[in-house]
């Protein structure tokens, strides 16, 4: 049986518990704040005329800058090119960021609006290895809460008795070639960690 109304899902869950309302707030807390600054990396989906989009962001912790409360200012690294989060911005201004802290259970999840700005004095604050980004994506918080850390527990993501080998799962350039009989994926890996290395910042 399919679920088609809002009636009959809630029927199947409990009541939310208390806390798991009044966590979300519109604002960054000191303490959100923390976690935002503790985080190394974030997922940042966003929707557009042409679908759906979430892209991983990282870099190291406190790349994510909270200018004040309701603001966060991130540079966008380079990437693929492909722009496809830049893009649906420009289309639908809603955005929502899952943040990760490595051995933490808890995630921050971060729901608002973003434009793109050109901001050469700003961007001198992300500056890398001399290079500043070429874009920044300005985030206004509508909306902000903890999530618990029930998944994280569950799927033993920093369990590092858990971490895969890397030749237990396929390379890029083995996708590749699955993909275009044409595509030389042995080339393509050798090749891939000088190309990550100068394409970086």
């Amino acid at each position: 049986m399919d679920v088609t109304t809002v009636a009959q899902l809630e029927g199947l869950y409990e009541t939310p518990h208390s806390v798991s309302l009044r966590k979300e707030i519109d604002h960054l807390t000191p303490e959100y704040r923390a976690m935002v600054e503790a985080s190394p990396f974030f997922a940042l989906a966003t929707c557009g005329p042409d679908g759906l989009d979430c892209s991983p962001r990282g870099d190291a912790p406190g790349f994510v800058a909270v200018t004040d409360p309701r603001t966060l200012v991130i540079p966008d690294r380079p990437g693929n090119n492909r722009l496809d989060s830049l893009r649906n911005i420009l289309a639908d201004p809603r955005v929502a960021l899952l943040f990760l802290i490595p051995g933490i259970g808890e995630t921050l999840r971060v729901n608002g609006t973003a434009r793109l700005v050109r901001d050469e004095a700003l961007a001198e604050r992300f500056a890398v290895r001399g290079k500043l980004p070429t874009l920044l994506i300005v985030v206004s918080v509508a909306s902000v809460y903890f999530q618990c850390p029930k998944a994280l527990v569950r799927s033993e993501l920093w369990n590092p008795a858990r971490f895969r080998d890397r030749s237990d799962v396929p390379t890029a350039g083995r996708i590749m070639a699955g993909i275009a009989e044409d595509f030389d994926g042995a080339a393509y890996d050798a090749a891939y960690p000088g190309r990550l290395e100068a394409t970086m910042y």
